[in-house]
């Protein structure tokens, strides 16, 4: 705080910034919008002065002066109970915060679960009451992005958005490949009749996934055997179901690729209670090297998402297109995990 004519004290302005970094206001104004055009020795002083002088940033005055509202969307369209049983989006939704924190930008949660709440949502989205949006688990046929896109709202999803080719910038992990390293690492423990457990086939990772594992069999000469395949829904629940409609069809299966690690869960629970023991006789892979993963005995072998991440690469391309610059999509790799399940 400092003293004002009267004696009274103020909360300080960015001319006393300016005042204390030994710059122009117009400097600070510069930093504060994002730092262009300001010299690493000015940003340094700059940020020294804020510290000092205990400078906070008025939302509202820089709202009105620049017509930003200066937060971003996290849209998750999947229902709330979704959201707090997988704990990737929980995962996402801390990285994408931690990141955005450190541009002093908060993070508004939205759900949307039916059309209602996505017509509600996107209404309120393109009003002007956030500056970009992160968009999460869109499924086939959403009209959500397709709405933001057109609406001219900065946009990126995580995960490819089916259906809209490269006109919506998004950042995945390389789910296709990942699925590849899994099937070829469950082949390798000498298994042959390999089940797989889909994600929901109208998300990117669903399709990309069972895409994966079908390539890595057809090259090692393992006949295409429907009765091996079964969709999930990527809940506990979706899991253990699947798993059951598998051992009906095909009670000689030998390991079982899953496409999460919480779908995972379930299958391990429906196959002991089944009488049979993971992996002895049938190995288990899952997807995502979440927490999942290691609270289940035994511990998946699985595929690892690099969240942090998808996280950072989400956020610094969406403040890359709410400052004017074109963003496109961007592929990340992923990695084995191998642990006790297969």
């Amino acid at each position: 705080m400092t003293t004002s004519s009267n004696g009274r004290r103020r909360p300080p302005t960015i001319h006393d910034v300016a005042r204390e970094a030994g710059v122009s206001r117009g400097t600070v104004s510069r930093f504060l919008n994002g730092g262009h055009y300001v010299s690493p020795a000015a940003r340094r002083s700059v940020e020294s002065a804020i510290r000092k002088t205990g400078y906070v940033v008025n939302r509202h005055a820089r709202s009105l002066s620049t017509g930003r509202s200066d937060s971003v969307a996290f849209l998750l369209t999947e229902p709330q109970e979704k959201f707090f049983e997988d704990p990737n989006f929980n995962i996402l939704l801390r990285g994408c915060t931690e990141h955005l924190a450190r541009h002093d930008i908060p993070l508004l949660l939205m759900l949307a679960a039916s059309d209602d709440d996505r017509r509600r949502l996107t209404r309120y989205i393109t009003t002007g009451h956030v500056d970009g949006v992160l968009l999460v688990s869109s499924h086939s046929g959403d009209p959500v992005a397709a709405e933001l896109r057109d609406a001219g709202i900065p946009l990126v999803a995580c995960g490819k958005p089916m259906g809209l080719g490269t006109t919506v910038s998004y950042v995945a992990a390389d789910d296709r490949e990942g699925a590849r390293d899994m099937v070829r690492h469950l082949l390798g423990t000498g298994r042959r009749r390999i089940g797989m457990i889909t994600g929901p086939l109208d998300l990117p990772g669903g399709t990309d996934r069972l895409a994966g594992y079908r390539e890595v069999l057809a090259e090692a000469g393992v006949p295409h055997a429907p009765e091996l395949v079964a969709e999930g829904d990527y809940t506990r629940s979706g899991g253990e179901r699947a798993a059951r409609r598998l051992l009906e069809c095909a009670p000689d299966m030998e390991a079982v690729f899953v496409a999460s690690d919480l779908m995972a869960q379930g299958v391990v629970n429906a196959l002991q209670q089944s009488g049979r023991s993971v992996p002895d006789d049938i190995a288990v892979g899952g997807f995502d090297d979440s927490p999942a993963a290691t609270s289940v005995s035994p511990a998946l072998t699985t595929v690892r998402q690099p969240f942090d991440r998808i996280s950072a690469e989400m956020v610094r391309m969406l403040l890359a297109q709410i400052a004017g610059e074109d963003t496109a999509g961007v592929i990340l790799p992923t990695e084995l995990v191998v642990r006790d399940s297969a």
